[in-house]
């Protein structure tokens, strides 16, 4: 949380897609890599400016044109690779995790599907829509095979948000939450889909 107690919009993050090598050296277009951006992007209904998705059956489109993801989690990451023998930074990168913002101060179990957020000096809306799914592209990029499972069983997904209202976002922008019917958190969702994956 920053230091007002509200929660904040630390990193803005887009990326092309390009070849991304897995396990076995197969090749698969895929947009996961981010880099953060100086200054504002517009968010628009399919996402951020310069942002693409290469599998728009699982990224992308409406429902799912913005990956946000909890700044908080990042330590639990690094030491998850250098508890495996892998390399890992001081500190995870804006990015890493492929999001395309990095939220403080706004958990899984904080957020319910079709809550709201909005950014002060910024038209944009934002809306929950559920948790990510992560896949084997993940897994490539994290280095380790279980990476996926992982993210799931510790209900660290991060969300999904549709863009309700365009504009424009940028680093540090504080964040408001407008709660919506709050039938189904985003942690209950990630609960529901461990018990799809442990069958």
């Amino acid at each position: 949380m920053s230091a007002t107690g509200a929660p904040r919009l630390r990193a803005v993050s887009v990326g092309a897609a390009r070849p991304l090598t897995v396990p076995g050296g197969r090749q698969f277009l895929s947009g996961i890599a981010k880099q953060p951006v100086d200054g504002p992007v517009a968010a628009r209904p399919l996402g951020l400016a310069g942002d693409e998705q290469a599998d728009l059956s699982v990224h992308g489109g409406l429902h799912k044109a913005v990956y946000a993801y909890p700044i908080e989690h990042l330590p639990f990451w690094r030491a998850q690779r250098l508890a495996r023998g892998l390399d890992a930074p001081h500190a995870l990168p804006p990015g890493f995790m492929g999001e395309n913002l990095l939220l403080e101060g706004l958990l899984e179990d904080r957020l319910w599907v079709g809550d709201t957020l909005r950014f002060d000096g910024s038209s944009c809306v934002l809306r929950v829509t559920g948790p990510r799914e992560p896949c084997y592209k993940f897994c490539a990029v994290m280095g380790f095979a279980e990476a996926a499972r992982v993210m799931v069983r510790e209900g660290r997904c991060g969300f999904y948000l549709a863009v309700d209202e365009p504009g424009e976002l940028r680093a540090g922008m504080a964040v408001r939450v407008t709660p919506g019917q709050r039938g189904l958190s985003v942690m209950q969702a990630v609960h529901a889909k461990w018990a799809k994956h442990r069958r």
